[in-house]
């Protein structure tokens, strides 16, 4: 029978705005909707008998880079959440706690963090981790000719971090400085109540500074440059074929790491994982096709079904011809029959999404969902609204509506969800699209760069905190791909950023997503959805977080 997960969810996210921990990254959509919890019984004390501690796991996806400062992509963090190690981490409870920091203070008035370094820290090559690593790396991700994707991560919370980066203000005024070589001291503009569980995310991981500079743009290509600071590094970075880790001898907790090498094959297609699985050549997968969960669920008790805080949804380019107009896209979202695309087309149990925040954060005891108003989108399609919503935009019936395309990146699970919506906005509403799509790499710069009209995305949180969700449709944020811009909706959240108090915090960003999703639709809500994974019982100690963070530190390989 498949084995549902779903205990940590009240556990981890039944927490107030101003008390609850987390990380993640930026994410398209794959899975389907809300928690998860330590796999197995820990690692701790099982030393895994004479089995010779290699498993092979299979990916689906290469990453856009293996960067920790460039990269915003999901793809990337089974290899960087293992290969490093920020400030904080995560056990094998989903604890929030102290990485490759020993301890931590934080000022009475919530906006200074201090740091001290744990003894004897080492990079992968031996060589000494110190607290201007940290600080290069940081400076390098808010300086705008490195690139980075998840700059915001740092921009939008540490003091005059913003300011430099548009050129307003010297490094020497950026909240963040070394102290001595194991003392670390960061001010943020305001106090922010989630601040230690967005020092997860891998934006504010250290990387090695010579490594980098001797090659900006290939270091992170090649295995024998791949210089980190976690529980494993990389023997081997093969385009097309995958990422093989093996034990970092370096690790200040190496004594605890039993696993000696993980192979992340890349098997593009979950079907042919799931066979490769069922024949024993590998030991697990990240992601199940949506056509075999059924039998899965049925036949095997080695299939997961891990609850995420994350949302898939569809972005519009709002500046795209008709797409500029909010009228029409309502019409888009509530012809959608969300129950027809999870229980028929998709078969999975995810929850269909209204909001953009996924259900499961708590405030005082009650979801920050509960009590949020539809904005008119149902299971079902709301039909009759949508027509009119659309002959009010000057299409009635879909008369005159110039063919747009619907985009997505290569995924079988994804495939079915475009072309079952294709079809509905032609029989709901006379309106034909075309569909384009591509490997996600090249699919993700166009969308970055606004090429496309409307395109499967969505977000897996990066901290537990609704936040993570909301700055993306900021009008400056790096990851607002939809041109959106409301100056209320700005304002809305940014006050809310800094706002400890978590009644009044989820007021502010309630009416935030009012104006997003009930005046705007600035996107489709779909569902909030749920990791569905397969691990062999051979394999313990394994953990994914609510925030589809995948861990090995504390994985072993048992006797078969």
């Amino acid at each position: 029978m498949k084995k549902t997960l779903i205990g940590l969810l009240s556990l981890v996210l039944a927490c107030s705005l101003a008390a609850c921990t987390g990380g993640g990254n930026s994410q398209p959509p794959a899975g389907d909707g809300s928690s998860a919890a330590s796999q197995g019984a820990s690692a701790s004390g099982t030393e895994g008998g004479t089995a010779d501690q290699k498993i092979v796991w299979a990916i689906h996806n290469e990453a856009d880079t293996l960067d920790p400062g460039i990269s915003n992509s999901t793809f990337a963090s089974p290899v960087l959440m293992n290969c490093y190690e920020g400030l904080m981490t995560y056990d094998a409870d989903n604890n929030l706690v102290p990485g490759v920091a020993e301890s931590y203070t934080v000022s009475d008035d919530g906006t200074e963090y201090v740091f001290t370094l744990r003894d004897g820290l080492k990079w992968s090559d031996g060589t000494d981790l110190t607290a201007d690593d940290f600080i290069y790396a940081w400076t390098r991700v808010i300086t705008p000719e490195t690139g980075g994707k998840f700059s915001s991560l740092i921009t939008d919370y540490v003091l005059n971090a913003k300011e430099f980066f548009t050129g307003a203000a010297a490094i020497e005024d950026v909240g963040f400085k070394a102290l001595d070589a194991k003392t670390i001291q960061i001010n943020t503009n305001a106090p922010i109540p989630y601040f230690l569980d967005v020092l997860v995310t891998f934006t504010w991981f250290p990387v090695k500074k010579d490594v980098v500079e001797a090659s900006p743009d290939a270091w992170a290509k090649n295995a024998d440059t791949f210089v980190c600071n976690g529980p494993f590094m990389a023997s081997a970075i093969t385009i097309g074929e995958g990422y093989v880790l093996v034990k970092n001898e370096n690790y200040y907790n190496a004594d605890k790491v039993k696993l000696q090498e993980i192979n992340m094959r890349l098997i593009p297609d979950q079907a042919t994982a799931v066979t490769a699985f069922e024949s024993g050549e590998i030991d697990g997968l990240y992601e199940v096709a949506y056509d075999d969960i059924p039998r899965l669920k049925a036949e095997s008790d080695e299939m997961y079904s891990i609850s995420q805080f994350a949302h898939t949804y569809y972005i519009f380019n709002t500046k795209s011809g008709p797409l500029e107009d909010p009228r029409v896209r309502k019409a888009l979202s509530l012809a959608i029959d969300r129950n027809q695309l999870i229980e028929n087309v998709l078969q999975t149990t995810d929850k269909y999404a209204t909001g953009i925040v996924s259900t499961g954060y708590m405030v005082e005891g009650i979801d920050y969902t509960d009590g949020r108003p539809d904005y008119e989108i149902q299971g079902g399609a709301n039909l009759e609204l949508a027509k009119q919503y659309l002959a009010d935009a000057g299409y009635p019936g879909g008369e005159g509506f110039p063919k747009l395309t619907l985009s997505y990146y290569t995924n079988p699970n994804i495939k079915k969800l475009t072309e079952a919506m294709q079809q509905m906005w032609k029989e709901n509403l006379g309106i034909d699209m075309d569909i384009a799509t591509e490997e996600w790499k090249v699919y993700y710069d166009n969308v970055q760069a606004h090429n496309y009209d409307i395109a499967a995305m969505g977000w897996g949180a990066d901290y537990l905190h609704p936040i993570s969700f909301l700055e993306c449709f900021i009008s400056d944020s790096v990851n607002n791909n939809s041109q959106y811009a409301n100056e209320r909706y700005d304002a809305l959240i940014r006050e809310a950023m800094g706002i400890t108090d978590p009644v009044k915090g989820k007021e502010l960003m309630l009416q935030g997503e009012q104006i997003l999703i009930g005046e705007d639709m600035a996107l489709i809500p779909l569902y909030y959805r749920s990791r569905v994974l397969m691990m062999s019982d051979s394999v313990d100690g394994w953990f994914l977080t609510p925030l589809n963070i995948m861990y090995f530190k504390d994985a072993v390989e048992l006797d078969s």
